[in-house]
């Protein structure tokens, strides 16, 4: 009889979970005994990189990947960008060593007592299986549960000695999980679009996640809609340089209402409207809107303040719409206004994503965690086409870097770009290493401003005018990079930047660009 390994080693094969990756410990060992040669392993120098490429790498397959984390101590590394996952919907099978069974009662070392709860709320599924003989079939529900809409990630713990146990067959399953739309509730809704006035669509990732990109786009044009990015938005929904885009809601009660103000009738798609990142007052909805969202999640439907909802997955609900909308000729709102173009006097954040958006192919991928400049890359770095830029939803720091190593994993046959604050990079700059180990053909753009300009904002925000651990000066991204096997060159005015990104965006490997700005 073969033993749990093998039969594991066969289900993944089958579901197609053939990249693991892991910072391998004691209690995980076995199961890399034999390991095969159509397998490979993804190592990270830490458990938060970790978990961080293989978010990525999901992304980018649109699959849910395997991940391996050492114990309790390396699912407590990890749990920060397993909350970051959790957030962007991403679908993960997470699995973590425990001590072998017989010394269960003995509290040993590594000893994990309630391993199933630990990871907890953050993924939606988790077990440690009763016996050694219920692995396999653990992780093949883990990746089915992983895989449902709402996708996300799920756990399993795994006792040291279970991998070398006799073990029966185990053949996968297969289970249809799309979430179709309600046809009294699409007819509604289409309803509602076609009498507006003057309706808007507000996009957010699950457009991306549910590939419903030219969807919207053809919904945006038979209606005339003004299109905007939903608040935090993690994925791109709709091509910023279309004129019926309209720009990015910001994540206030206030600002929401106002920038909706002029429309009628909403549609929001694959995501909360009303994500709000400071406290406000007032309407969540200008007063005399209609509202309706769509989205696979029904969490958000049941939260959201406002507003009818369809829970399904977008490109199920937009096809159905477009079938059932007819509305009368409309004329097309005004166009967004850019802002005016800057000329490189001042080394600023929009001056290196203007030049980046000016130098880089449009179909090069965009992996962004540089919160502080968040707005001047809405304005300088358009997203042109479908499933070229994500993000953390969550709000936490160090998924960039490490997102950006699973993504180019994932899609080894285009340019990664890694926009980067120099705070965040810090919160994962072991990622650098996996990079290099892979030969990845990555852009790291370092924007160094030698502090957390995110917490001076906020700090302005509440009238303060001293922060005291914000600041940074000392750090050297170009020695950090060489030191991990990156080559790396710093730029401190426009002529050294526009060398600089010209170089790494040619490079066919891994290269990083530190942008000093003022």
């Amino acid at each position: 009889m073969r033993t749990v390994r093998d039969v594991t080693i066969a289900l993944l094969r089958e579901l197609g979970m053939t990249t693991l990756f892991g910072n391998p410990g004691s209690t995980e060992l076995p199961l890399f005994r034999d390991f095969p040669d159509d397998f490979r392993y993804v190592m990270g120098l830490q458990e938060s990189v970790v978990l961080g490429m293989a978010d990525g790498f999901a992304q980018g397959t649109g699959r849910a990947a395997f991940v391996n984390l050492h114990s309790s101590a390396g699912v407590g590394h990890a749990l920060g960008n397993l909350f970051t996952a959790w957030k962007n919907q991403t679908p993960l099978v997470v699995t973590a060593g425990q001590q072998a069974r017989a010394i269960l009662p003995y509290e040993p070392f590594l000893f994990a007592e309630r391993a199933a709860e630990f990871p907890r709320p953050f993924v939606k599924w988790a077990c440690e299986p009763a016996r050694a003989q219920d692995v396999p079939a653990a992780i093949e529900r883990a990746w089915l549960v992983a895989m449902e809409p709402p996708c996300g990630p799920t756990f399993v713990s795994i006792p040291i000695d279970d991998w070398d146990q006799p073990c029966p067959p185990h053949q996968a399953r297969r289970v249809a999980a799309d979430r179709l739309p309600s046809p009294v509730a699409i007819a509604e809704c289409a309803a509602a679009l076609d009498a507006a006035r003057q309706p808007a669509l507000v996009v957010a990732a699950g457009v991306a996640r549910d590939g419903a990109w030219e969807q919207v786009v053809a919904l945006a044009e038979r209606h005339q809609a003004r299109v905007y990015v939903a608040p935090m938005a993690g994925r791109c929904g709709f091509p910023e340089d279309h004129a019926l885009f309209g720009g990015f809601l910001t994540a206030s009660r206030e600002a929401i209402v106002a920038t909706l103000a002029s429309h009628d009738v909403i549609l929001g798609l694959g995501g909360p409207v009303n994500l709000y990142h400071v406290d406000g007052q007032g309407p969540h909805m200008p007063p005399e809107a209609d509202l309706w969202l769509i989205g696979d999640n029904h969490v958000h439907a049941a939260w959201a303040p406002a507003g009818q909802a369809i829970v399904a997955q977008c490109h199920h609900a937009l096809d159905a719409l477009l079938a059932a909308s007819r509305p009368a000729p409309r004329a097309r709102p005004a166009p967004l206004q850019r802002p005016a173009r800057l000329d490189g006097a001042a080394m600023t954040d929009g001056y290196v994503l203007q030049r980046l958006a000016d130098l880089r192919a449009p179909q090069t991928i965009i992996v962004e965690e540089a919160p502080s400049s968040r707005g001047p890359m809405h304005d300088r770095l358009p997203i042109l086409r479908p499933d070229t830029f994500y993000t953390t939803a969550s709000g936490g720091l160090g998924h960039g870097l490490p997102a950006a190593v699973g993504m180019a994993l994932a899609r080894p046959h285009d340019k990664v770009i890694a926009v980067l604050g120099d705070g965040s990079a810090m919160y994962a700059i072991q990622g650098l290493h996996a990079a290099a180990q892979w030969n990845l053909p990555i852009t790291f753009l370092i924007l160094k401003n030698g502090r957390y300009e995110a917490l001076h904002h906020f700090g302005r925000h509440f009238g303060m005018q001293h922060l005291v651990g914000t600041q940074f000066p000392e750090l050297d991204f170009v020695a950090l990079a060489a030191g991990h096997g990156v080559p790396g060159r710093s730029a401190s005015n426009a002529a050294a930047l526009d060398a600089a990104l010209a170089w790494s965006l040619a490079a066919a490997g891994p290269t990083l660009v530190e942008a000093v700005i003022d």
